[in-house]
């Protein structure tokens, strides 16, 4: 949550919006898959930090006209919501474009990345928390904020509907227009899409199926796509270093380094078992596990294409050895995918879910191409991304750290803890007994 304090730091907000040059065909539209309807109650918030040689020089003008070139490349991400007859959704791809928000900063940006490391809620104010809905018809599914710092500085705020697509979607798609801003062109415009299909409803609907672990079925949201908390969620956020993530990895998997378990288990298995040490007799024996799927769709430039997995443990997470449980994250994770459009399509893509947070959710996006987005050939040097929408058993994101750190910045880890205020609080003295930050 944000304060009024923390409201004064951000000013001279301009509202605009920005589409693709070319025109779309009246007729096209962007039909979601069972598992992006799935995700549609969860998004994606991203900032990208740049110093101000990077930005030096680069005007509204500018962006937007590069803007109108990439924009054609995702032209269904400019669409807006509707319903077909049967009430499922899909995106008229009618170009009423991105919004974007330009706004100026009090501060500086390396006073803000200091103030960053005891107020991660700062986040907020540097991207969009807008959702979908309750009028889906005029609500834009991405939102990019610019923010421009004292010293010149700059941050780009990326708004992601997740029913466009996972994180690994949302890196591309931002940092294509990194390529254009270049002079690069954009790969060729794919083909449009076809007309929605009619998805009635039964008459006769199949006897009830039991919801796979990895989904929980919430009640109807109707036309605004937002989950609401049982809890307030806090976020809190901190480093892992390339020699840290190997003292951890050895931690976890023993004088054999020969089986060395690899990173995101590792950080994982020690998470979990922190998690579990203040449960109050209820530890989390089913976690989510969430990674990026490098043999998926590839016809699509837009898609939920991650891999979900339930991983359950039968042992006592408290009294488990750092790497039996980091065995069962890696042996025992059951695939989830197939069972998940199952339950969308039972009622035609009607029914609402959540995914992140259902468990506990552990999210792996070291292989996301985060720091993809150049700006005269100057990489950002933060990026910081964070999910909304999720559940009160909360998320823990591994991300990429910055590769100009030094000699080992291309190792370095983010991770990102989002849970109840109470629990985070408890998990925090936990993660410092265990050397996880100072």
């Amino acid at each position: 949550m944000v304060s009024v304090g923390e409201e004064n730091l951000i000013y001279g907000i301009k509202l605009s919006s920005v589409g693709p040059a070319r025109v779309t065909s009246p007729d096209v539209v962007h039909e979601p898959t069972s598992m992006d309807l799935a995700m549609k109650l969860h998004y994606l918030r991203g900032v990208y930090y740049y110093r101000s040689q990077a930005v030096q020089g680069l005007t509204i003008k500018k962006i937007k006209e590069t803007m109108f070139t990439w924009l054609n490349r995702y032209y269904m991400a400019n669409g807006r919501f509707r319903r077909s007859e049967s009430g499922r959704p899909f995106v008229k791809c009618n170009d009423c474009g991105t919004r974007m928000i330009e706004a100026q900063c009090v501060k500086t940006l390396d006073q803000w990345l200091e103030m960053m490391e005891d107020r991660h809620s700062l986040h907020k104010l540097l991207v969009s928390d807008q959702v979908l809905g309750p009028e889906i018809a005029f609500s834009p599914l991405v939102l990019i904020q610019l923010t421009w710092f004292k010293c010149g500085g700059m941050s780009v705020g990326l708004s992601w509907a997740h029913v466009l697509g996972d994180a690994f979607s949302a890196s591309d798609y931002i940092n294509m227009w990194g390529q254009v801003l270049a002079g690069h062109d954009p790969n060729p415009v794919p083909d449009f899409a076809n007309s929605p299909k009619q998805v009635e409803k039964s008459i006769n609907p199949a006897p009830a199926a039991i919801d796979p672990l990895s989904v929980k079925r919430v009640d109807p949201v109707g036309d605004h796509w937002i989950y609401p908390n049982n809890y307030r969620l806090e976020t809190f956020s901190f480093h892992i270093t390339g020699k840290q993530l190997t003292q951890l990895q050895s931690k976890v998997s023993g004088q054999n380094h020969t089986d060395q378990v690899p990173s995101f288990e590792s950080l994982c298995a020690i998470i979990w078992k922190c998690m579990a040490q203040n449960s109050e007799g209820s530890e989390p024996k089913t976690v989510t596990l969430c990674k990026n799927n490098p043999h998926g769709l590839k016809d699509k430039i837009l898609s939920n294409n991650q891999t979900i997995s339930v991983v359950k443990a039968e042992m006592s997470i408290v009294g488990a050895k750092l790497k039996e449980l980091a065995a069962l994250l890696v042996d025992q994770a059951i695939t989830e995918n197939n069972h998940i459009e199952e339950a969308v399509e039972r009622d035609g893509g009607l029914s609402d879910f959540i995914v992140y947070g259902s468990n506990l959710t552990f999210v792996n996006w070291e292989e996301a191409t985060f720091y993809g987005l150049e700006i005269k050939g100057q990489e950002p040097i933060l990026v910081n991304y964070t999910i909304d929408g999720i559940g009160d058993n909360g998320v823990v994101l591994v991300l990429p750290g910055p590769k100009n750190s030094g000699e080992t910045g291309s190792e370095e880890r983010i991770v990102t803890v989002i849970l109840p205020e109470n629990r985070l609080l408890q998990l925090k003295s936990e993660l410092k007994r265990e050397c996880m930050f100072a």
